[in-house]
């Protein structure tokens, strides 16, 4: 159960809770609401209590806050505008009550996982992250819809329940809260589920590990940190966190995710059998659980293309699990819950890790001519940014001062790796060039170079001109044990007017 989260740090005064008077298990609230079990406090100290509605004999999450009246205000005010619309994707809120000396909002108890703890083993494949993203989209258009935002879009409040819906709770109708936050943060979702990582300067700062940035702070897209991103989702994604391009609305963007189409239950099964997946069984769509179909897209250009889900249901063996986001006191992360035949666990992949590599593995590669300063090559992987392999200097023209079409840094990873990326930092800023990989160690020999250029292919995306200190480049789609990152101009050194580059370091990371 993750109804409950601490939610993204802000700068707004929202008044801390205080906690004195805590309730009982078992007290009745409001002559109706059992108490049944306490399942944590989040940071501002609102507690959670799983409950029993003796009147219609069902569960309940029940939200206390003490104390009530003015202090409860924004609480009880996005409950009430909540309870107003009825949405499958939406938690339903049942009752909100202000005793004045505490207030408790009454809602719907739903067994699941949050999407913090699922990528926590693991990211999810393009398909599942879309059909999640889609099902928050649609319940935010919903809120939009009636002049409301959520405000509280993040990890911790998107469930994925037993029974097959994905689930958003816990809005917050404070001033912060506008449609065009909700989407930055619908993108930061979308972004999560495909990395595992959470985007903090994009869309607040959370529990979850920040996104992997360049030296310049620049978020690296998802096709930089994790192999098999889609394009045209990758772009997507990245559209959607760019402060500097507008926003579409939730309608809009719901639309755009639902035109990639239905996977075949077949098809479904096989996308999600991939190492690195979390442990849940994605493999149909319920259908019962979609509201009216979504518009076209408007013209925002979004290049999506990523075949994915309208709505994505669980099967019924989903462990189930009361997950109470961060707890105020470390430590204590209340127990999970598992609903009877649990499935087996998936083995996750993990995050992203740096391939170790010698300065045997490493050489230059000149089609034409001598190579430059070989006896430096392995600098560019010993871990020491102050060491650097150069070019000699070249005059008149930054493409080696006419004399060659490039030259290139050779990488054995030593057998085939599924690069999720390659991170090439430059002393010398202003280059141009791109990553290659190729199937064979052609040998080393100014021949054997000319083949391994022609040969090798160019990684889509990764032709750069005037690269930065550093750049980020999405490894290849299928395993490789073959990389090649060559250089085709240099840039020019402001002290002798001539052209060289120094590479400092290239970092290899592998799932």
């Amino acid at each position: 159960m993750a109804e409950l989260d601490e939610g993204l740090e802000t700068s707004g005064g929202i008044p801390q809770v205080l906690t004195f008077g805590t309730p009982s298990v078992g007290e009745i609230l409001a002559e109706r609401y059992q108490l049944e079990e306490h399942i944590g406090n989040d940071s501002l100290g609102r507690q959670l209590y799983r409950g029993i509605d003796v009147i219609l004999r069902r569960p309940v999450a029940v939200v206390l806050r003490y104390p009530g009246g003015e202090s409860a205000k924004e609480m009880l005010g996005a409950a009430v505008a909540a309870s107003r619309i009825v949405h499958p994707h939406l938690v339903g809120v049942y009752d909100a009550i202000d005793e004045g000396g505490r207030a408790y909002v009454v809602r719907e108890w739903v067994d699941g996982i949050a999407l913090r703890d699922i990528v926590a083993s693991g990211p999810l494949d393009a398909g599942r992250s879309v059909a999640i993203a889609w099902a928050v989209t649609d319940a935010v258009a919903s809120l939009h819809g009636t002049g409301m935002a959520h405000g509280n879009v993040h990890p911790g409040t998107v469930l994925v329940a037993h029974d097959g819906r994905v689930v958003l709770t816990d809005a917050r109708a404070d001033d912060l809260a506008t449609p065009e936050t909700d989407i930055r943060s619908i993108g930061a979702v979308l972004y999560c589920a495909l990395t595992g990582y959470w985007p903090h300067r994009e869309a607040g700062t959370y529990s979850v590990p920040d996104g992997v940035r360049d030296n310049s702070g620049a978020l690296a897209a998802p096709r930089q940190v994790r192999a098999g991103v889609p394009t045209h989702l990758d772009s997507l994604v990245t559209d959607l966190l760019n402060p500097d391009l507008p926003l579409p609305s939730a309608e809009s963007l719901a639309g755009e995710l639902a035109s990639f189409g239905q996977f075949e239950d077949g098809d479904l099964a096989e996308a999600g059998s991939g190492g690195g997946d979390s442990a849940l069984d994605f493999e149909a769509f319920d259908a019962a659980s979609q509201s009216t179909a979504p518009p076209k897209p408007a013209g925002r250009k979004l290049a999506v293309g990523v075949v994915g889900l309208l709505v994505l249901a669980l099967a019924g063996t989903l462990a189930a699990a009361k997950v109470l986001g961060d707890p105020a006191v470390p430590g204590e992360t209340p127990p999970s819950a598992t609903s009877s035949g649990a499935p087996q666990q998936a083995k996750p992949a993990g995050q992203p890790r740096v391939l170790p590599i010698t300065p045997a593995q490493v050489r230059i590669v000149s089609p034409k001519g001598q190579r430059d300063n070989t006896e430096d090559a392995g600098k560019v992987v010993d871990g020491n940014p102050a060491t650097v392999w150069s070019t000699d200097r070249y005059s008149n023209k930054a493409n080696f001062g006419g004399l060659k079409d490039g030259m290139g840094i050779w990488i054995d990873l030593g057998k085939a790796e599924q690069v999720v990326s390659v991170q090439v930092d430059l002393a010398t800023p202003g280059a141009s060039g791109e990553l290659r990989t190729g199937t064979a160690d052609l040998g080393s020999g100014t021949d054997q170079d000319k083949q391994t250029v022609e040969q090798y292919k160019v990684i889509e995306g990764t032709t750069k001109d005037g690269m930065g200190p550093t750049n980020l480049y999405s490894g290849p789609a299928e395993p490789t044990r073959y990389l090649l990152v060559w250089i085709t101009k240099l840039p020019k050194e402001s002290s002798s007017g001539r052209y060289r580059v120094s590479v400092a370091e290239i970092t290899v990371r592998v799932q």
